[in-house]
């Protein structure tokens, strides 16, 4: 399985913060907001990953995470001219994709909980039958985002865009579990009224052929879309007081990556030199002493 980051669009609700510095660069406490996507891609253990952006904003990515070795990955990166749509990455991906499945996560959303990573296991391994999956979270507002509808053994039963009416309270985040057929499907959506290829449509497609699962992040998680002001200080509270209190960090990467075993002691130690006036670069130290 290969994982795809979509860090495009001009982030207008962020102005004037994003005028010059792309959203998915901006911090969430501790460190860039692009780093909560890729710990996903590495929990479900994706070592190779394509980061896709706009023509500005590509290289200030590929200054940051370089070709991924340091991680003991494989990162390569992708222009998008102009935003026309989410499914419009998968396109974008083929070539990178091959005939692998896929893992797509919108790069501003940030996943939170106990037993994360065995929920990734599971949609993996369904996307190895040929099944997509979505994963849904509660929401008390669900009139605001897309919802599915979901039966007791999983299965999806229906999703709606921003519903007047909403047939359950699962709002459908930003992250995207496929086989390889979703790069034909993307390749023949229609743009919608607004002129985009909706993800949703890549999804409804699946639903019709009864191969669209849900997997649903319960009470235990937190799933934040940092589109907002507001949202960019409800994250970084949020990460700050998990961190402070538990001592643990979120969304370490060179702890996943040492963890996952994509890399040895040696590197660990370098990058934490590299960062060592830091409190992340402490937390780095701490880990090779057995923390």
């Amino acid at each position: 399985m290969k994982g795809i980051i979509l860090a495009g669009g001009s982030g207008t609700r962020l102005y004037p913060s994003t005028l010059t510095l792309c959203k998915q660069l901006l911090p969430i406490y501790d460190k860039p907001m692009i780093y909560y996507p890729l710990s996903v891609l590495m929990l479900a253990q994706i070592q190779e990953v394509l980061i896709i952006s706009t023509p500005k904003d590509i290289v200030k990515f590929q200054e940051l995470f370089q070709d991924g070795s340091w991680l003991g990955m494989d990162i390569s990166y992708c222009i998008q001219e102009k935003p026309e749509g989410l499914a419009q990455g998968l396109i974008l991906a083929s070539d990178f994709v091959k005939n692998d499945d896929i893992a797509l996560i919108l790069g501003d959303n940030i996943f939170y909980g106990q037993g994360f990573t065995d929920i990734l296991k599971t949609a993996k391994e369904d996307a190895k039958n040929h099944y997509a999956s979505i994963f849904s979270y509660h929401v008390k507002d669900p009139e605001r985002f897309g919802v599915a509808e979901i039966s007791k053994n999983g299965e999806v039963l229906s999703i709606e865009e921003k519903p007047h009416q909403p047939k359950s309270n699962y709002a459908v985040t930003g992250l995207y579990f496929y086989d390889n057929q979703a790069i034909d499907i993307a390749k023949n959506i229609k743009p919608s009224q607004r002129g985009e290829l909706e993800i949703t449509d890549v999804n409804i497609e699946y639903l019709k052929l009864k191969k669209l699962k849900s997997q649903i992040l319960g009470r235990g998680f937190a799933w934040v879309d940092t589109g907002t002001h507001d949202s960019l200080i409800e994250a970084s509270s949020f990460v700050q007081t998990i961190e402070l209190r538990q001592g643990y960090k979120i969304a370490c990467l060179e702890e996943i990556a040492f963890r996952n075993g994509w890399i040895d002691e040696a590197k660990l130690l370098k990058r934490a030199k590299l960062l060592e006036k830091s409190g992340y670069g402490n937390y780095l130290q701490k880990i090779l002493q057995g923390f």
